[in-house]
């Protein structure tokens, strides 16, 4: 008789909004179409704000991928007085009873498969106490790149190890050598979040280490010596860079949908590599007198023009942006009459498939993570406006490391109050649009080096074998458990 397959369950913890939860659901889909002996449970947590996710998880993207949505929780008070990352750490605190009940549940249904590690998103760190109180491995996923994880974990570095408060470089004009970034990187392109002596993020990136292993976004092709770098070093668990992993369809609500048509059909009526795209992610917006300015420098510039225009929530509370009811309360007066012909001003885009789009040929973007690798897939040459987070050092990656990109504030702050003038877009968006710069002939070799690193055989299918070869072994070792450390079943 045949020996039976080994089933193995992965457990999934994603943060809830759509930039972290579509990265996540599409390395599900990865991981078991690769493997038939894995099955994925990706657990839903419900934060206090419409994260607009619940059309996304209506249909799960395989029949070994299921959703369960876990209960609301006493609400988090969503008062931006504390910092995202404060908002984060307690949001995620308030779940861990209700993911550890539903992984409880899990095992008591299951009887053919055992769970054999959770993959647990990089902003919700404590859930490693979870996965620790039923004695199963976990793994962290990174939803930012090698070179960005690599210099959050040196400065975590200089802070625990080495006693370092990089709370005081913050005022200071200095550049330090970071082992995934070739040049030294300047403490204006640090992540804010690292000043701030109540923060969380350092604290958060401390736990990585205690992962079985590294998830991210990447592939090796993209940040060869980031992970490199990343991988011989003994005090950070094994990295498997498994990307590109992309947003190709979901994530708007059926509001929304309606309005790809008439997206579509104003793209089609364009000349090929004509239109700069202008999109911030789905957390990305800026005030009036900012709006204003990149509205001059559009109408200035002549190109043609698609602008995802997002409404900022109200003033002291931490949400998600809105859609303008009318986007001329924000722009100048006429300016829609006036640029009619050339440029159309939208609200939320369904950016894949705008920047796939053969009349697109420059994306002035905020430099998120998955931002940078649709970039990348789709051979689009970006002009970098980082907001927040992560997004300063990916700009400074892309521009003064790679060379791949054209700079329009790359320090930019959307907190610290700074007006990029109207003739500094402008003649970035000239420069991004021109037909065949140096930068756009790099994105178009890139472009093809992302789709061969998911082929058989190829660089990130390799170390996706690695990572299911390692979480098989976690239940042939005995590592995973099916009882609580305290006792309960």
């Amino acid at each position: 008789m045949a020996e039976a397959k080994q089933l193995a369950s992965l457990v999934f913890v994603p943060l809830p909004v759509i930039s972290h939860l579509a990265s996540a659901v599409q390395m599900a889909k990865l991981l078991v179409e690769r493997d038939e002996r894995l099955s994925i449970t990706i657990l839903i947590m419900k934060l206090p704000m419409d994260a607009k996710t619940s059309s996304y998880i209506k249909n799960p993207p395989h029949f070994r991928v299921n959703f369960v949505e876990l209960p609301q929780a006493e609400p988090v008070s969503t008062d931006s007085s504390k910092s995202p990352e404060n908002f984060v750490a307690r949001f995620v605190e308030s779940q861990k009873d209700l993911v550890r009940d539903a992984v409880a549940e899990i095992i008591k249904s299951s009887s053919s498969s055992k769970i054999a590690g959770f993959v647990i998103d990089m902003m919700c760190p404590s859930i490693i106490d979870v996965a620790d109180g039923f004695g199963i491995p976990s793994y962290f996923f990174v939803t930012f790149g090698s070179a960005v994880l690599g210099l959050m974990l040196h400065l975590q570095s200089l802070r625990d190890y080495h006693n370092v408060d990089v709370t005081e470089y913050q005022n200071l004009d200095v550049e330090i050598s970071v082992p995934t970034y070739l040049k030294h990187v300047p403490t204006s392109v640090w992540p804010s979040s690292v000043f701030d002596k109540d923060g969380d993020h350092l604290d958060f990136v401390k736990r990585y280490r205690e992962a079985k292993g590294i998830i991210v976004n990447t592939f090796i092709e993209f940040e060869s010596h980031q992970i490199r770098s990343l991988s011989n070093d003994e005090k950070v668990p094994p990295i498997y860079p498994l990307g590109p992993m992309l947003q190709l369809g979901g994530g708007q609500t059926d509001r929304e949908k309606p309005n790809h048509g008439e997206i579509f059909e104003w793209l089609d009526r364009q000349p090929d590599s004509s239109v700069v795209f202008l999109c911030f992610g789905s957390q990305g917006c800026l005030d009036e007198d900012q709006v204003k300015e990149i509205a001059v420098a559009l109408e200035n510039s002549g190109h043609r023009f698609l602008w995802s225009l997002r409404k900022p929530p109200p003033k002291g509370k931490i949400d998600f942006p809105k859609e303008y009811e009318n986007p001329e309360e924000v722009l100048p007066k006429g300016f829609l009459k006036r640029t009619s012909d050339i440029g159309k001003v939208i609200g939320w885009a369904p950016q894949m498939a705008v920047l796939s789009h053969p009349a697109v040929g420059g994306f002035v973007s905020h430099c998120g993570w998955n931002s940078i690798l649709e970039s990348v897939w789709c051979g689009v040459p970006m002009g970098t406006w980082p907001l927040t987070v992560d997004q300063q050092a990916n700009a400074f990656l892309l521009v003064k490391e790679f060379e791949m990109a054209v700079e329009i504030k790359m320090d930019y702050r959307k907190e610290s109050g700074v007006i990029v003038g109207a003739e500094t877009i402008e003649k970035a968006i000239k420069l991004l649009m021109e037909p065949e710069n140096e930068i756009r002939v790099k994105v178009r070799a890139l472009k093809e080096k992302s789709r061969m690193a998911l082929m058989e055989g190829e660089s990130s299918q390799n170390y996706m074998k690695r990572f299911i070869q390692d979480v098989m072994d976690n239940i042939s070792s005995n590592a995973t458990g099916i009882t609580l450390k305290n006792g309960c079943k």
